[in-house]
Parts: structure tokens; C-alpha cells; sequence
């Protein structure tokens, strides 16, 4: 084992040591005293069956079988999840085939932050992923389900379903992904017409044209942002079955491994042959095998959230500082637009998952003594699946297709993963520079204060960033409006970047798992806002139009260099009064009781002591 892994390793289980064996004893009691269904009441369990006549009987008489319960987040406003519009009825019928059965249990929120993006409903978006927590908790809580398949991609569905269900970690679960939209508009050109728009040499025809190129049919957006990097994670986790992730919907080869996946979760359940509860899969194993995963690859900067707060449920703390030692020592394999030219197709194309997770297991950055969903060990899953007729099958990875896009462990695109801490005066921040230019990572320029993201168009669109300038955008974090992505400022960022200007943001709120060129110190912390009980509000706050800012992702800084005095003295910023509309105002308990960025900035974990 690579020694910087396995002291992370060594780091987090000492530190999770009393919650995380919390944890275990809550699942194991559980287990034991599950109100399931040979304990539920008749009138209870007819309830449950009289919403499925037709196997009704199977539930009544087989002792011992499986039901599965189906958590979806379908819907068909969102490409990546109106592929899952006919899965529960299969699903059913290869459930039966072992002699089991399946029911939705419940069905969970699903917004697009892609639609969402720059408007109102963008502030929902994180707190979705605690909705969806709930949601889950809710599916499952009727205890007529032994097992569980759960269905989602995107950017806060698949933390927000592990959120939930692995408060149910007694029950073995599978996730079902349903792979990637084909390729349409290389995302290079859609880049360039966002920021030729931006620049008012595009009209929105043209703009509009582009993004549905693009976007153009069902499946996940095919570039390597929050979503695709879900996917990524539940393979180094061992939580899909072997190379699901990137495998188109409507294939032969993806209805067979979603198949799989339900023939398989009755052999892992308590009464099958070879008990894998999630709540054992999920460990701090598991969890240094996604971000190892996470920073081998490229990936979304919001998985600095989602991976500690996946953690929390389970009893286990992560900090950013685990991310940091570990990028320092994880070498970068693969470039996937934004970070390189290529989408998630040719990134599969080039040999995709299978290739990565052998690498990095040969490597030793990987742990390969996890419980995987598919048994084994995550051995597995540096094979591909084929098939062989109509049968599926696993081959051996074999070297990189294509050295422009994967490469292998000994011969990296970077020997480490490109995330870093920054920290100073101004507070603990990160910062993503796989695809920044080196000579882009330091930048020491005079501060614009914003309090909007809006405000930002509206002075880049006037002229008045036409300079070197470090845009700090405050009062975006989750006790203030629920830490929207800000992903609407990288055209214009990139615009100024292009012309020759020394820009950098700083802010208390997210970028845009798809951010790329322009150097972002995101997710500061404590943010601009005061939380509860009195605590003050971060440093982000007393910056002021004019401060000279450093952001340094080679010395790890992030400094306001003004006199020490002068700083010590500043009154903080007025916070702008809560928004209302678009449903906002409902979401107040949860940015009233949200945690710091680096917990995963979730309210019902903190709610729940965890």
C-alpha cells in the first residue's frame, strides 16, 4: 500500500473510532431487531402487498425471500433519470427469476442544476441532497424490504440516497446507474460559444443551438462533473456492479448489468449466501478509496462535501486535510473535459474504470480488501463487462486505448491529484488546479467584492473587470442561501483569463463540478455569515473593494494583505436579508442548522448529532 494512503487510512479510522463504532452497533441492533416483515401485523403487511396483486402470493408464502425495495429518483425533466422510467418493471420480472420480488419504495427528488444554474432555484440545490436523505429514510422505513436497489446519478441524488440509506446499513443495496447520454457537441465548442456569448459575439440562437447539440437525449450531461464522478465513486467503492458506470442507456450490455445487480442483491442479503450489508461496504476503506478515486481522476470539487457527509452517515470524519495529504500523493491518470478534451465516452472508450481501479490497486493507492456489492473483492473491478452472446461476462482491462485521455500509473498526466488546501487571514478554502495552467496558480491582484453572482455579470458586462482582479463573491454559503453553485461566472472568468488579465475568485459558496481553467478558492470557511449561538462570521466577510488578495495553490495560501492592525479592526459586512420566492423561504430550518463546509455542510446530519 502506498504509505501517504495508508496513513490517511491509519488517520481516519483512529479518528472515527468511537462514531464509527457507534454506527456499527446501531446497524447490528438493527439487524437483529428489524421490524421486518415476519414481525409486522397482518393488517400492516396487507397494506403492503395490495399494491401489487400480482405478487402478492410470492410475499405471502416464501419465507426467507427477498423483497426489494426500489428507491427511484426518476423523472423525465432530467435526462439522467428519464432513463429509469421502465426499470421498475423489469426490475420486477428479473426479481422474480430468483425468486424474489421488488416494489418502489419510494420515489425521491430529483432536480437539474444544470436548469437551475444562475436562478432562484439553484439555492435549493444542495439542501436537495438532505430531501433526498429524508426521502430515502422514508422509503425504507416501512420494513417490508430486506434489500435494496437504489436508483440515481446526478449531482446531490446519489450522496442524498447513501445519506439515507446507510441508516439503514443493516440492509445489503446496490446502486443502478443508467450510463451516459451519447456524445453530441464536443464540449470544447460549447465552451468556446459560452464564452464567444458572453463576450456579445454570439446570439442566444446561437448560444441556445449549442447547449442542445450538447444536451440532446437521455442520459447523464457527458462531461466529467458531480454526476459522472458519483459514478466513478460507487466503482472504487465496490457499490455498482463491476463496470456499470459509463455504459450507454438502451444498450444490451447496460439491461443486462442492472440485471445482474437484482439477481445479486438476494445472495447478499441476511438470509443469502453471502451477507454484505452496506453498512459494512461503506468503511473508512471504502471512503479513502473515493477520494483517492476522486483526485486519481479529476474530479468535481463538490465531492469535498458529499464524501464527508457519505462519511458522517456511516460514522466515519473525513477532513479536507485527508484530501490534501492525499492528492500530494496520488498521481492524476485521466484527462476528461474540463480538465482534457475528451468526454466520459471516450474516457470508457479508452478503457474507463476498469483501467483506472487496476492501476491504482497495482499502484497500492487503492485499498483492494474492501466488501464489494459483487463479492470478491475490488479486484473485480479492474475488469470490463461484455458480452458473450446475450451473456454477461468480464474480461481482464488491457493497457490505455488512448494516452491523450487515460494513462497509467507510472506514467501520469501529473504525479499528484490537483486539489489542495488553501489557507490564511482569510480562512480555509479549496482549490481544483488539474486544469488550471501552473503559471495560473498563483494570483495577487486587487479584490471586487460581490454579495451576488449577479452583480458579477452586470459589472463584467459594464467593463468594470477589465483588470487584473481576484473576484470575491460572498454570502453564498449554507447558512446564507444554501451555497449555490456559481457556475455562470466561468465564461466570464474565462473571458478575462483569455485576455490576458491575472483573475481568481474566492467564495464561501461552490463552483460548478465542471470548473476548470480559472484558479477558484471555493467553499471558504467559516463563511461570510454568522452561524448559531453567537459564532462569528468568517474572515471572507471583512474583505473590502481594493484589499490586495493572494491566492497561492503553490504555497497553499489564502491571504487579505492588509496590516494585521487594520484586519484585527474591520467591522464585517452587512448580510444581505434572505431571499424569498422560488420556495426558499421553506429551506430556513435547514440553512439554520447547516454545518461548515468541510462536515459536508448538512443540516439533518448536524440536526441528528452525527
Amino acid at each position: 500500500m502506498n504509505p501517504a494512503v495508508s496513513a490517511v487510512t491509519d488517520r481516519i479510522i483512529e479518528r472515527s473510532r468511537p462514531t464509527r463504532s457507534a454506527y456499527l452497533s446501531l446497524i447490528e441492533r438493527e439487524r437483529d431487531g428489524w421490524i421486518g416483515r415476519p414481525r409486522l401485523g397482518c393488517a400492516n403487511l396487507a397494506h403492503a402487498y395490495a399494491g401489487t396483486p400480482e405478487d402478492r402470493d410470492a410475499m405471502k408464502t416464501q419465507a426467507g425471500a427477498m423483497n426489494i425495495g426500489l428507491v427511484t429518483a426518476y423523472n423525465d425533466m432530467l435526462s439522467a433519470h428519464a432513463v429509469y422510467y421502465r426499470y421498475p418493471e423489469q426490475m420486477k420480472v428479473w426479481a422474480r427469476e430468483v425468486g424474489a420480488t421488488a416494489q418502489v419504495a419510494g420515489g425521491v427528488p430529483a432536480m437539474c442544476d444544470g436548469v437551475t444554474q444562475g436562478y432562484p432555484g439553484m439555492e435549493l440545490s444542495l439542501f436537495s441532497r438532505d430531501t433526498i436523505a429524508l426521502a430515502t429514510a422514508i422509503a425504507l422505513s416501512h420494513g417490508t424490504f430486506e434489500g435494496a436497489a437504489l436508483l440515481g446519478i446526478c449531482d446531490k441524488i446519489v450522496p442524498g440516497l447513501l445519506m439515507g440509506a446507510l441508516r439503514f446499513g443493516h440492509l445489503p443495496m446496490i446502486l443502478i446507474p443508467g450510463g451516459p447520454m451519447p456524445s453530441g457537441l464536443p464540449n470544447k465548442a460549447k465552451a468556446a460559444v459560452r464564452e464567444r456569448f458572453a463576450e456579445g459575439q454570439a446570439t442566444r440562437d446561437e448560444l441556445l443551438d449549442a447547449e442542445i447539440q450538447a444536451y440532446h437525449t437521455q442520459g447523464t450531461c457527458t462531461f466529467y462533473g458531480t454526476a459522472n464522478t458519483n459514478q466513478m465513486m460507487m466503482e472504487v467503492m465496490g457499490l455498482h456492479m463491476p463496470g456499470a458506470a459509463f455504459v450507454n442507456p438502451g444498450t444490451k450490455l447496460r439491461q443486462e448489468l442492472t440485471r445482474a445487480a437484482v439477481h445479486r442483491l438476494p445472495r447478499i442479503g441476511v438470509h443469502g449466501d453471502d451477507y454484505r450489508p452496506l453498512g459494512h461496504c461503506v468503511d473508512e476503506k471504502a471512503i479513502v478509496n473515493a477520494a483517492v478515486g476522486l483526485l486519481a481522476t479529476g474530479g468535481s470539487t463538490n465531492h469535498l462535501l458529499h464524501v464527508p457527509a457519505i462519511a458522517r452517515a456511516a460514522g466515519i470524519v473525513i477532513d479536507w486535510e485527508d484530501f490534501d495529504r492525499l492528492s500530494a500523493a496520488v498521481p492524476l491518470l485521466a484527462r476528461v473535459y474540463p480538465n482534457g478534451s475528451a468526454d466520459v465516452n471516450g474516457f470508457e472508450a479508452a478503457g474507463g474504470m476498469p483501467f483506472v481501479i487496476r492501476e491504482l490497486l497495482d499502484a497500492g493507492y487503492l485499498h483492494r480488501n474492501i466488501m464489494t456489492v459483487a463479492g470478491g473483492d475490488l479486484t473485480d473491478y479492474g475488469s470490463a463487462p461484455t458480452l458473450d452472446g446475450d451473456t454477461l461476462a468480464w474480461a481482464p482491462s488491457g493497457p490505455t486505448r488512448d494516452d491523450t485521455i487515460l494513462r497509467p500509473a507510472a506514467a501520469p498526466f501529473s504525479p499528484d491529484g490537483g486539489m489542495r488546501i488553501l489557507q490564511g487571514n482569510i480562512g480555509r478554502a479549496c482549490i481544483k488546479v488539474s486544469a488550471v495552467e501552473r503559471d495560473r496558480w498563483v494570483v495577487e491582484a486587487p479584490a471586487r467584492v460581490f454579495a451576488d453572482q449577479l452583480e458579477v455579470l452586470e459589472a463584467f458586462r459594464a467593463g468594470e473587470l477589465e483588470r487584473d482582479v481576484v473576484v470575491v463573491v460572498r454570502f453564498q454559503g449554507p447558512r446564507a442561501n444554501g451555497m449555490p453553485e456559481l457556475h455562470k461566472l466561468t465564461p466570464p472568468l474565462g473571458v478575462l483569463q483569455n485576455r490576458g488579465f491575472r483573475v481568481a475568485l474566492v467564495t464561501d459558496g461552490r463552483m460548478s463540478g465542471a470548473s476548470g481553467k480559472v484558479p477558484c478558492a471555493i467553499h471558504c470557511s467559516p463563511e461570510a455569515l454568522p452561524g448559531q449561538n453567537g459564532a462569528a462570521g468568517g474572515a471572507i466577510g471583512l474583505i473590502r473593494d481594493g484589499d490586495l488578495i493572494r491566492v497561492d495553490a503553490e504555497a497553499g495560501t489564502l491571504e487579505a494583505l492588509v496590516p494585521a492592525d487594520e484586519w484585527a479592526a474591520r467591522t464585517p459586512a452587512a448580510a444581505p436579508p434572505a431571499a424569498t420566492g422560488m420556495g426558499r423561504e421553506l429551506f430556513g430550518m435547514f440553512r439554520g442548522l447547516a454545518d461548515e463546509a468541510e462536515k459536508g455542510a448538512s443540516a439533518i446530519l448536524a440536526g441528528a448529532g452525527l
